[in-house]
C-alpha cells in the first residue's frame, strides 16, 4: 500500500465505502462489484483499494474474529500479526505482573497492542513504518488509553514505561510480498537490543518458531506456542513476566481448549526401543520447546530413534501434546510392494506422515496408483537403521 491508497481510503468516503462492501466470499464477486462501484462514479484507484481491504478483512477473521470486519490491514502486516487469542495471553502476562504501562515496539498493524489495551493497560504502540503506523492507529482508535508512535524501537524514550513488548521484523520491508530472513543479524531491531532491554525492566520478545535455542538468555522463559497444530510462535519472557522455575514451556490451542507442558530446561531424551502398540506424534511445539523426553516418560513411551520425533509405547495413554496412532501393522517400504500391500486391503484414499524418510507424500501418493473404498493412515520413518512403513489408526486425542 502506498501513501496516497492510504490517504484515499481513511477520507470519510473511503471508510464509509468499505464499511458499505457485502462479506468477501470470493473473487467471482469481485468482478461484478468492481462494475457496480465504477458506475456509482467511485475512482478506480478507491475501489480497488477497498477492495483489497474488504478480502484483506475476510482473511483476517482467522486471526481476529469479529474485530476483523472492524479493522485495517495490509499484506505483510496480517501475516505477521498475533492471532488475538495469543495474543490475550500476551496481555495477561502484564496485567497478572501489575506491570501497567507497556510500550508495544515494532507494534505493526496493532494486534498485540489491542489486548493490551483491552485490559485497561496503558499502551505506546511504536512502529517505523510510517503507513503501518497509520493503520495501528485506526486499529486502536478506540482505545483512549493506547497512543502510536511513527519511530524506529531504538530511539523510543522508555522513560515512564514499566515494561516492554517487541516483535523485531523478520522479514524484508513492504507491505505486500516480502520474505523471511534467517539470520537474526538482520532482524530490526536486533536481539541484542531486545535482549538488553531486559537489564532497565520485564521484557516479552517474539520470535519464530525456528529460533536457536542457544540464542536465548539463560534466564528467560521461552513458550512455544502451536494454535490447531500449527507452531505460531516462541515467546521468550523475561524479569517479572518469567514464570518461577519454568525455562522452557509449549502451549498448545485447540478449539477445545489449551494445554501446557512446562519444565526447566530442555528435557533429557528417552532411550530408543522397539516399535509398541501404539506411535505418538508429539505437537510442534512440544519438538520446538524440546519436552520430547519429559512427553515420554509422562506416557511411558521410548523413541524410535534419538534424531526423529516419534515415540512409541506398549499401552495408550491420551495427551493433548501428541496426536496417537494405533499401530495396525508394518508394511513392505519397498514402494511396488507397498502398492501391491495397500491394493490387497482395498485402501483406495491414505494419509501419508513422515519423517526421517526422503519422500514426497504426494508425489508418492500419485504412484501407489490406489484403488478401493477403504482408507488408511501410512507412516514413513525410520527404526534403527532400517526404514520403515507403518499403517496406523488415528486414536482421538486427550
Amino acid at each position: 500500500m502506498e501513501r496516497a491508497e492510504l490517504l484515499e481510503l481513511l477520507s470519510p468516503e473511503g471508510l464509509r465505502l468499505l464499511d458499505s462492501l457485502p462479506p468477501y466470499r470470493s473473487a467471482a464477486d469481485v468482478v461484478r462489484t468492481v462494475s457496480d462501484l465504477r458506475k456509482q462514479g467511485h475512482p478506480a484507484s478507491l475501489v480497488a483499494t477497498v477492495l483489497t481491504q474488504s478480502k484483506l478483512r475476510a482473511k483476517a477473521e482467522a486471526k481476529f474474529g469479529p474485530f476483523a470486519s472492524r479493522m485495517l490491514f495490509t499484506e505483510a502486516g496480517l501475516e505477521q500479526a498475533t492471532r488475538l487469542n495469543v495474543a490475550a495471553r500476551h496481555a495477561a502476562r502484564f496485567a497478572g505482573a501489575d506491570l501497567t504501562r507497556v510500550a508495544d515496539l515494532g507494534c505493526g498493524i496493532g494486534g498485540d497492542a489491542l489486548a493490551l489495551a483491552a485490559l485497561e493497560l496503558e499502551v505506546t504502540a511504536v512502529d517505523a513504518d510510517e503507513i503501518t503506523a497509520a493503520i495501528a492507529s485506526y486499529n486502536l482508535a478506540p482505545f483512549p488509553n493506547a497512543r502510536v508512535e511513527n519511530d524506529r524501537a531504538e530511539e523510543i524514550d522508555l522513560a515512564g514505561h514499566d515494561a516492554v513488548y517487541l516483535d523485531p521484523a523478520r522479514r524484508t520491508r513492504g507491505h505486500g510480498n516480502t520474505r523471511r530472513l534467517s539470520d537474526p543479524a538482520e532482524w530490526s531491531p536486533g536481539l541484542d537490543f531486545a535482549f538488553g532491554l531486559s537489564e532497565r525492566m520485564p521484557v516479552g520478545v517474539k520470535l519464530g518458531p525456528a529460533v536457536d535455542h542457544a540464542l536465548l538468555p539463560a534466564d528467560a522463559e521461552a513458550q512455544w506456542v502451536s494454535v490447531d497444530g500449527q507452531v505460531v510462535e516462541a515467546g521468550v519472557w523475561t524479569r517479572a513476566l518469567a514464570r518461577e522455575g519454568i525455562r522452557r514451556a509449549a502451549l498448545v490451542i485447540t478449539g477445545d481448549g489449551a494445554a501446557e507442558l512446562t519444565g526447566p530446561s530442555d528435557a533429557a531424551d528417552e532411550p530408543v526401543g522397539d516399535l509398541g502398540a501404539y506411535l505418538y506424534e508429539p505437537d510442534g511445539a512440544v519438538i520446538r520447546a524440546r519436552l520430547i523426553g519429559d512427553l515420554a516418560r509422562s506416557l511411558d513411551a521410548r523413541m524410535l530413534r534419538h534424531d526423529i520425533a516419534y515415540l512409541t509405547s506398549d499401552s495408550l495413554t491420551p495427551t493433548p501434546f501428541a496426536a496417537a496412532f494405533r499401530v495396525i501393522e508394518e508394511l513392505p517400504y519397498k514402494e511396488s510392494e507397498l502398492r501391491s500391500a495397500l491394493a490387497a486391503r482395498g485402501i483406495g484414499t491414505v494419509e501419508i506422515k513422515k519423517r526421517g524418510a526422503d519422500v514426497d507424500p504426494a508425489a508418492l501418493r500419485k504412484r501407489l496408483r490406489l484403488k478401493g473404498a477403504g482408507s488408511a493412515t501410512l507412516v514413513l520413518t525410520r527404526i534403527g537403521a532400517r526404514h520403515a512403513a507403518l499403517l496406523v489408526e488415528r486414536v482421538a486425542r486427550g
